[in-house]
């Protein structure tokens, strides 16, 4: 009974310390297909493998109780703590390579995700691709400014330079 309250205890500290909480089946997947899982996900975040009713409960616990019926059947949970994006890549990418692995849902940014929503955040681009171009953003943005700032500057110049001409010309 102790060491099922101490689960339930450090599930609930995972649900409320992630980022984002990624569920899936692993029903098939050998103990070696799912060490290299667990080895991919390590930079991001962290895959176990929980009892359905011990986790239902962590979930209420933390408030993170959005699963409804994917807390069904052979489930492990991924505990993003890291990037959230790169994580979802992993577990889509192991799944295409591994298709014993089925992505179930999750729970991301204060609302549930269905499969499709993992695998939507799956495809979204890098934090560090999307901070890149973030900043050719604004370094576009610059460059048009003082484009802009410099317009009427070279126009003056050339209506002066024309005048001067003109001048010189009638003399």
């Amino acid at each position: 009974m102790a060491t099922k309250e101490a689960t339930v205890a450090e599930l609930a500290t995972q649900f409320r310390e992630s980022n984002a909480v990624l569920l899936t089946e692993y029903r098939g997947l050998t103990v070696a297909q799912l060490k290299e899982l667990r080895t991919k996900l390590r930079e991001d975040a962290t895959y176990v493998v929980a009892k359905n009713t011990l986790a239902t409960i962590a979930a209420k616990q933390a408030e993170r109780d959005v699963f409804g019926d994917q807390l069904a059947g052979p489930t492990a949970i991924t505990f993003v703590h890291g990037d959230v994006v790169a994580a979802a890549k992993v577990l889509r990418d192991f799944a295409k390579a591994n298709p014993l692995l089925v992505i179930k849902g999750g729970y991301f940014d204060g609302s549930a995700l269905d499969a499709d929503g993992v695998k939507k955040l799956a495809d979204l681009e890098s934090r560090e691709v999307l901070l890149a171009k973030l900043a050719g953003a604004f370094k576009a943005s610059l460059f048009g400014a003082a484009y802009l700032f410099n317009a009427p500057l070279s126009k003056a110049v050339r209506t002066v330079d024309a005048l001067r001409e003109k001048q010189e010309s009638a003399s």
